[in-house]
């Protein structure tokens, strides 16, 4: 037996075999309601005044048998409704099932007229009752106390039953998706789809899940990033072009990442990153007001407004404003390593040493990323970590890229394209340096990218937006598996050593 194969379980299976020993299906074909819960309460006047009959069906949330009638709740999609049962207004057939089949959790067809009972509840007076589904295991106690984080995400399909909130979070996550896509669609960018397993993994500095074409006998990777696909498309004349992607990237599990994640990735001919700021501060507000009709927002107990100009700041002003005691430390990207080193130490002691570049990103992520409350953009970063970006005319070692930060969290990537295909040769080979000095992150050389990039590439700006840290800071959702549906988790462990019983269905014991 299962660890949590429990006796209330087993007795619902039993109640299964007897409905169906009875000729009474515990799991109907089709039964098709005419209102949802939601319709029957805005037509309600309507409906109690011509006495129409509804046909609502839902999960029952809550029961109350009080011998020759019962009241009980059920929920769908739309909300929950109060329903009634009484032995003289039904078939007897349907008092019958109601006593002595069911139970919480239940998923059940009721059809009747819609009355007012005298405590004012609106309320279906069944003349038909059945069960539809017959639910096997109990709701969690009290049903709508499912706290225990770990319990919700492995099984959030409970947490979606008996949390109003967390399927409030994925509808909301559905309308920031959908209304994107509409303001995208709206300004000319045609939405596009690229591959999702790459012969060579690129477009992103990250490490990439590896897996194997058994056909073709070659290795492929989960796409890290479809950027260089994407560009390829500019290449062929698209000029303004996005996709809504999946990414895999194969790296540690917090509440800010997840090995599958979801981005908006866009480009732009013609334009530089500039113009592709003032493209996400645009759609990011926009976005806001159509789906939450608001700009100000509360996220992990601090407020943020996207209705003003969002503030741009360079890489080292930033240290600069952020860091108590910074503001007067003169910081450049081409000070030797020692020398920057001595400049910050009085705030900052780095953990390895290293070129000037990574001492003063390992100082930004530790002391100024947690402060970024934003909306706030970060530009002119570091060309050594920006391979696939332009680099800032008059200042070689600056890239042409900025981050939106919101919440202490980046929240948005872009720059200007580096379509130069000589120096975007030399990029990926410095790369490929790095990946012979153990930097499994660094990207490979992508052959095909180069030549593509010799046939010409407009001047072109990109984007990355991460819808699931986007929607966290606008859901006010402090982890990203509050909204990924089904977040990666360690494997459930079962009791080992538990012996199979022979009356317990077959697919629970193969599970």
């Amino acid at each position: 037996m299962l660890p949590d194969w429990n006796e209330i379980i087993r007795l619902r299976y039993q109640k299964a075999e007897r409905m169906r020993s009875e000729n009474i299906e515990p799991f109907v074909h089709r039964w098709l309601p005419s209102h949802s819960t939601a319709a029957v309460r805005e037509n309600s006047a309507q409906l109690i005044e011509s006495k129409e009959k509804v046909r609502v069906a839902g999960r029952i949330i809550a029961l109350r048998m009080m011998g020759k009638a019962a009241f009980f709740h059920i929920k769908d999609e739309s909300g929950a409704l109060q329903c009634y049962v009484k032995i003289d207004a039904v078939p007897e057939h349907s008092f019958y099932v109601l006593k002595t089949y069911t139970d919480i959790g239940d998923i059940v067809g009721v059809e009747g007229e819609v009355f007012i009972t005298r405590t004012g509840e609106l309320t279906v007076l069944a003349q038909d009752y059945r069960i539809l589904a017959k639910s096997m295991r109990p709701l969690p106690e009290k049903w709508h106390g499912l706290r225990d984080p770990e319990t919700r995400y492995r099984q959030r399909y409970v947490d979606l039953i008996v949390n109003d909130h967390v399927r409030e979070t994925f509808v909301r996550r559905s309308q920031i998706v959908s209304t994107m896509r509409e303001y995208l669609t709206a300004l000319g960018y045609l939405e596009v789809e690229t591959p999702m397993m790459h012969p060579i993994c690129g477009g992103a500095n990250a490490r990439p899940f590896k897996t194997h074409h058994n056909a073709l006998d070659m290795d492929l990777y989960l796409r890290i990033a479809p950027e260089l696909y994407l560009k390829r498309l500019m290449v062929g004349g698209f000029e303004r072009i996005f996709e809504i992607n999946r990414n895999f990237r194969n790296e540690g599990i917090s509440t800010r990442h997840n090995p599958e994640f979801t981005m908006l990735e866009l480009y732009t001919a013609y334009w530089d990153y500039r113009d592709t700021m003032d493209l996400t501060e645009d759609t990011i507000r926009s976005v806001a007001q159509r789906v939450f009709g608001a700009t100000a927002f509360t996220f992990d107990g601090k407020e943020f407004d996207l209705g003003p100009p969002f503030p741009r700041l360079t890489y080292l002003e930033a240290i600069r404003r952020f860091v108590p005691g910074a503001e007067n430390v003169d910081l450049r990207w081409d000070d030797p390593p020692e020398v920057t080193k001595a400049k910050i130490a009085p705030f900052f002691t780095p953990e390895f040493d290293g070129p000037t570049y990574q001492l003063l990103i390992d100082m930004f992520e530790a002391l100024v990323e947690p402060q970024l409350q934003g909306p706030i953009f970060i530009t002119e970063f570091a060309k050594a970590v920006s391979p696939l970006a332009k680099s800032k005319p008059g200042d070689p070692l600056v890239a042409e890229r900025f981050e939106l930060y919101i919440g202490g969290m980046e929240i948005a990537n872009g720059y200007s394209e580096l379509n130069d295909p000589q120096e975007q040769y030399q990029r990926f080979k410095e790369q490929m340096e790095a990946r012979a000095r153990g930097d499994e992150e660094a990207q490979q050389m992508d052959e095909d990218y180069i030549r593509a990039l010799e046939y010409g590439m407009p001047p072109a700006s990109g984007l990355g937006i991460g819808i699931d840290r986007l929607v966290m800071v606008l859901t006010n959702s402090p982890s990203i598996r509050d909204v990924i549906l089904f977040p990666l988790l360690k494997p459930e462990k079962w009791v080992a050593g538990h012996e199979e019983d022979p009356e317990q269905p077959a697919r629970e014991r193969e599970c």
